[in-house]
């Protein structure tokens, strides 16, 4: 058998073409492509492709199950990958349209921003994070909860009941604005 070939990747996936001696097509073999955010360092969902993450996930991963786990999937080939600072201010840019932009971390757009780079699925429990990529076309994989719905975010004064279109303190009387579904 011939060395693999690849092909370019489509919504996360990659095709590897192996072919016989006389380089006749010998075997078709789909890779997926993903992006892992630190829900599957800390749990024991199987993945398995070409994998990556960010530095700022791992510089979650705190505890020895987590740092174990991580090293087993470095050993399988993960990579740590930095994302695309103008991948970055787009996902910001998403977040802040989402209305999730209160509740999303620095890591969280790291891993969106290269999951979108990478043309790549993103493997993710954080229902914020997969609104967001549901908005920018990212492919998002949940691990062990249902998929998020893409969301729409309201924000109302506890106290007065007036609509705003951020959370913080209500300017008129001074009471908590909180985020509702629309």
């Amino acid at each position: 058998m011939q060395p693999a070939l690849r092909c370019q990747p489509y919504c996360g996936l990659v095709q590897e073409l192996t072919t016989g001696p006389d380089h006749s097509p010998a075997q078709v073999r789909v890779i997926m492509k993903c992006v892992l955010d630190a829900t599957v360092f800390f749990s024991d969902y199987p993945v398995s492709g070409e994998c990556y993450t960010t530095p700022s996930v791992v510089a979650e991963l705190v505890d020895l199950k987590s740092k174990c786990r991580y090293d087993l999937l470095v050993a399988a080939g993960l990579q740590v990958l930095l994302p695309d600072a103008h991948e970055l201010s787009r996902i910001r840019a998403t977040a802040e349209k989402t209305g999730d932009r209160p509740v999303i971390s620095g890591t969280d757009c790291d891993v969106i921003a290269l999951a979108g780079a990478l043309g790549a699925t993103l493997f993710t429990d954080d229902f914020a994070i997969q609104n967001v990529a549901a908005d920018l076309g990212i492919a998002v994989q949940p691990l062990r909860q249902r998929a998020a719905k893409k969301i729409a975010w309201k924000y109302r004064c506890s106290g007065c009941g007036r609509y705003f279109k951020t959370d913080g303190e209500c300017p008129v009387c001074g009471s908590n604005i909180k985020r509702k579904l629309k």
